[in-house]
């Protein structure tokens, strides 16, 4: 008696609560209106089985009407509320007396009709939320909660659960940015390596956002010689291009070394990402990086990495030659064949040979895109790429299947402050599957397809999805391969090695040096690529009877000794006698140490006690000044890397504008697929062979069809 309510929706939700923890079910009884203004005063809230229900007569078509089964039992319990002066809503009369069996089992309560609404119940709302904030779709989200009928008893729509979402992300309409920026605030107490930058506007809102975890800081130490970077992808409601850092780990799986949310894509943008891409990365350059062929992000390459080789994907390559060599290949009928000779020729020598040739043979003079490729030829050819390492890689397809991935968690409605929950719940499965793979490599031993030390090695070093490729190459070598001998020296036999039914052309030239070592080098360039021997050498190795694999051709990032493992050392100074100055690497490493050191010994008092008092030595004897009042009083540098936003009150936070030019990119666009799976959708017309049409709707085609018809 007495409770006071600020709306009539919420005395009946919690009078609902009430009945469903005592176990009957509950319906509106009555409403009092004012007779002048018909605005209601009083409520009244009853028990389901209040009243008897009224009898009709039987319809006059001379049948009995099929009656229900009687519910009600004239049930007393009840629950009024008034209108006060101030506008709330008390409760003025309350009868808790019931003449029925009530029920027991929260199960049976459910059944009650009060209690069938499912979605407002707080069990199936936690549910909504989190399968909401797992990159569900409403009607996605209906057939998981429908399929769990057992709590819940009744099907919810897509409507209550879009209405449960919209509740739910109400609370952060317009501090998404700051929700984004407390949970990167959180990671950074835990993960002490937690990188986050953020570039704002003038009036707080962001402009571009890059983090990276510790975990992603260590693999790129390990795995940082290729980047694969790819800006294709729309992830959050205020459509910033979502741009990921990719690499390959030692199992041949895409990881993620960091992610970013960029305003547009000029070069200045891309710049500043890659500024900060480095100095996240201790400034350890990658050796290569595969992107799209866009000169916004070619000019940011090479301005940011001078010194790294910087490749196209094959896949926008091929896209743009069905565009702009339809002519060509209309003119002449055997462009198509020399161009892709010429493409896809051994050396450098070769290469520039057949331009000539093109050039004499095809008047290209006036086709721009040809001559335009021709001057970009070190960033696709692939006789110009031969002496770099992409782990096999050719394309940005790496990303692309990255970005698949996240549809299974995000969408274009996506919220900002839900977006790096989501990226972070990616990095964890695709780190689970790394886990998986480490332990089936570690369980188990691989299945030899000879008795031969070579590829017994291999199988003892390489990991399991590794050591499947050493051994497709090895069985290769072993079957239809044969040589021919096409100089000699004191110091290098040089062979001619293919197929024995496959035409010399093609053959491949393999240079096998005994001075030192075994060396043996191929013109297919697959180690210098890929760093997996070929058929080519191998067939060779066996025939000049090596014994064993040589240590130079095992790669440590294709091993398990490249895993990540919880507690293992850094580095030892022996890695550091190398270097000439201190490196931002090195510190990082030190710094790593220094906290498992203190996290091994933090429980124990003895091995805390010795860790300082080796500190305190080291000090003492570089007459460094130690601090007498502790902690307290150090410099405020150490905390440089700790992001806390309460701290700068003059900075309103704000979250970002919706972008509206977005390059490349539909309204709509969530994934946005690759070049060549959208060239491939392209419609062709079969009688001119244009694009954009099929023959039923093709214009020439109605050109001549009326030329006849008014011919005759």
């Amino acid at each position: 008696m007495g409770k006071i309510f600020d709306t009539p929706h919420d005395a009946y939700t919690f009078y609902n609560q009430y009945s469903f923890l005592h176990g009957f079910g509950i319906r509106i009884h009555w409403a009092y209106k004012n007779k002048t203004t018909n605005e209601a005063y009083r409520k009244m809230y009853v028990c389901n089985k209040e009243g008897f229900k009224r009898l009709k007569a039987n319809s006059s078509c001379g049948y009995a009407k099929k009656r229900r089964r009687n519910l009600r039992t004239g049930c007393k319990a009840m629950l009024r509320i008034s209108k006060g002066k101030d506008g709330k809503w008390f409760v003025d009369m309350f009868n808790d007396t019931h003449n029925h069996e009530l029920s027991i089992t929260p199960i049976k309560v459910m059944k009650h009709r009060s209690h069938g609404k499912s979605h407002r119940s707080l069990a199936c709302k936690s549910l909504m939320v989190e399968l909401g904030q797992s990159g569900l779709k409403p009607s996605q989200i209906k057939k998981v909660v429908n399929a769990m009928k057992a709590p819940f008893d009744i099907d919810v729509t897509s409507k209550q659960c879009m209405d449960v979402l919209s509740e739910q992300r109400r609370q952060y309409k317009g501090k998404e940015f700051y929700g984004l920026i407390k949970h990167f605030q959180d990671k950074a107490l835990i993960d002490v390596n937690q990188y986050f930058v953020v570039d704002l506007f003038a009036d707080g809102s962001p402009r571009n956002i890059f983090w990276a975890d510790g975990r992603s800081r260590d693999a790129y130490t390990k795995f940082g010689d290729v980047v694969v970077f790819d800006v294709t992808y729309m992830t959050n409601k205020f459509k910033m291009p979502f741009s990921p850092f990719v690499g390959v780990n030692h199992h041949g799986q895409s990881i993620l070394f960091g992610g970013a949310l960029l305003e547009n894509e000029k070069e200045e943008t891309f710049q500043w990402l890659f500024e900060h891409f480095l100095k996240c990365m201790f400034n350890k350059y990658p050796s290569a990086i595969i992107t799209d062929q866009d000169k916004s992000i070619g000019n940011a390459v090479k301005k940011v990495f001078p010194n790294t080789r910087h490749r196209y994907c094959a896949w926008h390559i091929k896209k743009h030659e069905l565009e702009h060599l339809r002519p060509l290949v209309a003119r002449y009928s055997d462009f198509q064949e020399s161009y892709r000779q010429w493409v896809k020729s051994d050396t450098i020598e070769e290469f520039e040979s057949g331009w000539e040739v093109m050039l004499g043979k095809y008047n290209l003079e006036n086709n721009c895109w040809v001559i335009n490729m021709y001057d970009q030829r070190k960033h696709w050819v692939k006789a110009y790429l031969k002496d770099v390492f992409f782990a096999g890689m050719t394309t940005s397809g790496r990303s692309e299947s990255i970005h698949s991935f996240f549809d299974g968690f995000v969408n274009s409605k996506t919220m900002l402050n839900e977006f790096v929950v989501q990226y972070d719940k990616v990095v964890e499965s695709r780190r689970a599957v790394e886990e998986d793979e480490d332990f089936k490599t570690m369980n188990s031993k691989p299945i030899l397809s000879s008795v031969h030390p070579i590829e017994a090695k291999a199988g003892e070093c390489y990991t399991r999805m590794i050591f499947e490729i050493f051994k497709k190459e090895w069985i290769e070598a072993t079957q239809n391969l044969t040589h021919e001998t096409v100089s000699k020296s004191t110091e290098e036999i040089k062979y001619r090695v293919g197929q024995v039914n496959v035409d010399k052309a093609h053959w491949r030239f393999v240079s096998y040096r005994f001075m030192n070592q075994v060396d043996v080098i191929c013109s297919c360039a697959k180690f210098e690529t890929y760093d997996i021997l070929c058929k080519h050498s191998l067939y060779m190795m066996k025939k000049r009877n090596v014994q064993t694999l040589p240590d130079h051709y095992i790669l440590p990032r294709w091993t398990l000794d490249a895993r990540f493992r919880v507690g293992a050392r850094s580095v030892g100074l022996e890695d550091m006698n190398t270097e000439t100055e201190v490196s931002a690497l090195t510190l990082w490493y030190v710094r790593s140490n220094c906290t498992k050191a203190i996290e091994h010994a933090k429980n124990f008092p003895s091995k805390i006690k010795k860790f300082n008092n080796l500190v305190v030595k080291f000090l003492e004897e570089e007459m460094i000044q130690i601090n007498p009042n502790g902690p307290q009083n150090a410099s405020q540098d150490s905390c440089m890397g700790t992001f806390q936003v309460d701290m700068v009150p003059q900075i309103s936070i704000r979250d970002p504008i919706v972008l509206t030019n977005t390059k490349g990119r539909p309204k709509n666009a969530s994934r946005i697929k690759s070049s060549l799976e959208v060239a491939k959708k392209k419609r062709t017309c079969s009688h001119c062979k244009g694009l954009g049409h099929y023959a039923t709707s093709c214009p020439s085609k109605k050109v001549i069809s009326l030329f006849f018809f008014l011919l005759f």
